[in-house]
């Protein structure tokens, strides 16, 4: 099947949507789908460098490059619903470790994908920055394997930091 018609897309309410209303608190109902066309494996890779979110103990902002990578299954998350799911994190408080574990189980939980990893890229405050790394591959199955080599090799080559 090549392109999508009115039929496959009527369930959506954000895209296109030109009364958008954006949530300033955590929402993972904001998340949409869409059927994935394909069955082979491919990567879609998506990256917000404008996330924020709030400490949970100070309330101060903390800003960080999100990037997600996934190999679908039967689901594509829709990228509108995405960007405001993400926005919704904008007064969420909580560790950075816990906010990339967040994203990604909301989205298991959205899309059953065959393979996921989120990474948060922390601008530093008080001189340390946190870039917490998560994935997870589906039991059983060689993305399990793909996930528990990815994470071991995750930062074996470190990029060199000159942003922050």
């Amino acid at each position: 099947m090549a392109g999508r018609n009115e039929e496959t897309l009527e369930h959506l309410s954000l895209l296109g949507n030109q009364n958008t209303r954006y949530k300033f608190e955590y929402d993972p109902g904001i998340l949409e789908a869409i059927d994935n066309l394909h069955t082979r494996d491919y990567f879609v890779k998506f990256n917000c460098p404008e996330f924020t979110s709030l400490c949970p103990q100070t309330g101060q902002p903390d800003f960080a490059t999100i990037y997600l990578s996934f190999i679908p299954d039967k689901k594509l998350v829709e990228s509108k619903a995405l960007k405001l799911y993400l926005f919704s994190f904008r007064n969420h408080g909580d560790f950075h470790e816990d906010v990339v574990n967040i994203i990604m189980n909301d989205l298991i939980e959205l899309l059953d994908p065959r393979y996921i990893e989120v990474w948060g890229k922390f601008t530093p405050r008080g001189g340390l920055s946190i870039d917490p790394y998560t994935n997870y591959g589906k039991p059983g199955t060689k993305y399990e394997e793909m996930a528990t080599y990815r994470m071991m090799n995750h930062d074996m080559n470190p990029e060199t930091i000159t942003n922050r």
